[in-house]
């Protein structure tokens, strides 16, 4: 005998009976109702032996009927019904798509019903039965089992009684493998190991170009080239070959009277490629994808810190500028028109419908990653303009507040900085919302048990759909599936766009340090180690070191205070890690992040508008597959970051 799902099958003799599952109370009785059965159709068969000759030939003449008519039918290519259960097909089981596996649950309770109900570990204050998920409660009584299902994986739910003779005893719920799930995260392994190896072929051909006789050999064919390519053209002059020399001395970022930092635009590039491809999909895998509401993943990483090295290069430019003497007002001219460049240009990319035709008014989305740039590049670069020093180096040095000084000299950037955190913080928390409690930081929909369906966001949202209106912000966040949202809510709301200038400034304030403490590497890794160090105890004590539990939990589609300061720890840490191998140890070039943090804009505007364009996406063999889903989005931000190295070999920079 074979147990299979939903039915019983059993084999004897070349035939098959399929028995539908009963519970084992009930199996007993119709073993005695169906011995019942074959006992009194025996005594009719042994009743009806004795038959009279008419009978006999009247059956004889209706079974001669009946053949005929069935003959009949099946040359006119009929079944009948009985024909079709002699021989039940084999039930495959269902195809598993990705992120899919299988559970079968047996009962095996006497008289029991069973309520099997389900929760995600991301879900938070929702009931049971409400999110779909990998993971699987089954509750009876006081049992709770907790369990994670791979990939394409077959799974076994037993439910059974402890103590058999005991009705009233303890239920036991025991998960079995049937079927092992595959590793879904080897192709990540393949990936990383194919990139590390064309890193150390990358690396070994530099070793052999570094050589002295590689170098004396490419020289002298180089110069051989140059001197035919000269003597074949009637514009060729001894001249040229000086200039071209000249010009080839010079290296961005280390030409006289422009003092550049490789680490800011090393750091710039890996945080623009990290969103390149998760915007693309990251192999659609979730840690790939944003947070559905409160916590992190690698997606929401990026985002900040990029708005934080564009207020660290903020700091540098314009202190630039003002020791050239540049006009204030020209400055803040330029300020506004990449401002509202920026603003614009976010617009467009956002609202697709420039290809099929004019764009809808109607549902235009107005907030936007690159409006949310140019809004707080806006903002902190007014703020520098008005309150920057030209020589910040030399203020304060016989001071007794000398070590802080980096902080002192700003003292009113730091009172607005405040101001516009308290404004966060009244709006958030004491801005009424209707048919909402005050200072709800939830996701709204099933979150909460269901009490508060439409405050998804709170104020923030609120604030949105008050001042935007509903069709002209974001229609599917990223909480939508996991909490069932009903209302509209745009990530890069205009509320979030107060803490995003803060993490602006934060920047700004690593590029004082920069400034003030220039040549003193020492000083300049300290601070940045203090600056992390504080910013980490601010985040642990604003969300008890929490996901969900804490004052203020770091969430990403708020932009909470505890999400600013938790990445900006993070940004100060990478920062210093990357200054020290790049910058003062030379350990390190850059490359490959360092070309795409030199067209930064360009590359991100570009990567929206092309992303369903061929080479950066194709019709896939497997649409099911990790695979070919990373393989295919590792490729277009590959495709990316060779650009970026061919517009950087051309010194073509596209500036806002």
């Amino acid at each position: 005998m074979k147990r299979r799902v939903g039915q019983w099958t059993e084999e004897k003799a070349g035939r098959r009976r399929v028995v539908e599952p009963v519970s084992q109370g009930q199996s007993s009785e119709r073993r005695r109702w169906q011995q019942q059965q074959l006992q009194e159709g025996r005594a009719a068969s042994a009743a009806g032996g004795a038959m009279e000759p008419g009978d006999l030939s009247v059956r004889l003449g209706l079974g001669a009927v009946l053949l005929s008519a069935l003959a009949v039918l099946l040359v006119g290519g009929l079944t009948l019904p009985g024909a079709m259960s002699q021989e039940l097909p084999e039930r495959r089981p269902p195809k598993l798509e990705m992120d899919q596996a299988i559970l079968k649950v047996y009962n095996e309770l006497l008289h029991e019903g069973l309520v099997v109900s389900w929760l995600s570990d991301h879900c938070y204050q929702v009931g049971l039965n409400y999110c779909k998920s990998t993971k699987l409660c089954c509750v009876t009584n006081v049992l709770l089992v907790h369990e994670t299902f791979g990939e394409h994986g077959h799974y076994s739910l037993w439910v059974t009684k402890a103590n058999l003779s005991n009705a009233s005893g303890p239920v036991n719920c025991k998960i079995i493998i049937d079927q092992e799930a595959i590793s879904n995260k080897l192709p990540i392994l393949y990936a990383f190991l194919a990139y590390l190896g064309l890193a150390v072929l990358i690396c070994l051909a530099q070793l052999i170009m570094g050589l002295n006789s590689v170098r004396n050999l490419m020289s002298s064919l180089s110069y051989r080239v140059e001197m035919e390519r000269l003597i074949n053209s009637e514009l060729g002059s001894t001249n040229r070959v000086a200039d071209n020399a000249a010009h080839g001395n010079l290296v961005s970022g280390r030409n006289p009277g422009s003092y550049r930092l490789r680490s800011l635009d090393t750091f710039r590039g890996l945080a623009l490629v990290i969103m390149i491809f998760v915007n693309y999909g990251g192999g659609r895998y979730w840690f790939f994808k944003h947070e559905s509401w409160n916590g992190l993943t690698v997606a929401d990483l990026v985002f900040p810190w990029f708005v934080f090295i564009m207020g660290t290069s903020i700091t540098l430019s314009l202190n630039s500028a003002l020791q050239a003497n540049h006009s204030r007002w020209r400055l803040l001219g330029k300020i506004a028109w990449r401002t509202a460049a920026l603003v614009l240009l976010g617009i467009f990319i956002i609202n697709p419908n420039y290809c099929k035709g004019p764009i809808s008014w109607e549902t235009l989305r107005i907030p936007g990653v690159l409006q949310r740039l140019g809004l707080t590049y806006g903002v902190v670069a007014v703020m520098e303009l008005l309150y920057g020093k030209c020589w910040p180096e030399i203020l304060g040095l016989d001071s007794w507040w000398s070590p802080v000084r980096d902080v002192l000299i700003y003292w009113p950037q730091w009172i607005m900085i405040l101001l516009l955190e308290c404004i966060w913080l009244c709006l958030t928390f004491l801005l009424p919302v209707p048919d909402c409690p005050r200072g709800y930081l939830g996701p709204g929909g099933i979150g909460d048990f269901g009490q508060f369906v439409n405050c998804t966001g709170g104020a923030a949202g609120y604030v949105d759909r008050w001042l935007l209106g509903e069709k002209h912000i974001y229609q599917h966040p990223s909480c939508k599936i996991l909490y069932h949202t009903t209302v509209p809510f745009d990530p890069e709301n205009l509320l979030g766009l107060i803490n995003s200038i803060v993490m602006a400034f934060l920047g700004l304030q690593a590029g004082k340090i920069f400034i003030i403490y220039k040549g003193q590497n020492k000083q300049i890794m300290l601070r940045f180690f203090t600056w992390s160090t504080l910013l980490g105890i601010i985040s642990a004590i604003l969300t008890k070191c929490s996901k969900d539990h804490g004052f203020i939990p770091v969430n990403k589609n708020l932009w909470s205070i505890s999400y600013v300061t938790t990445l900006s720890c993070f940004a100060y840490i990478l920062l210093l890690l990357i200054y020290f191998l790049v910058d003062i140890k030379k350990h390190w070039t850059g490359a490959p992040f360092y070309y795409p943090g030199m067209n930064s804009i360009l590359l991100y505007v570009g990567h929206e508008v092309f992303e369903q364009y061929f080479p950066f996406k194709w019709k896939m063999l497997n649409d099911h597959s990790h695979g070919e889903h990373l393989a295919q989005n590792l490729l277009a931000t590959t495709i990316w970051v060779f650009i970026s190295y061919v517009l950087y070999k051309k010194k073509i920079f596209w500036k806002i």
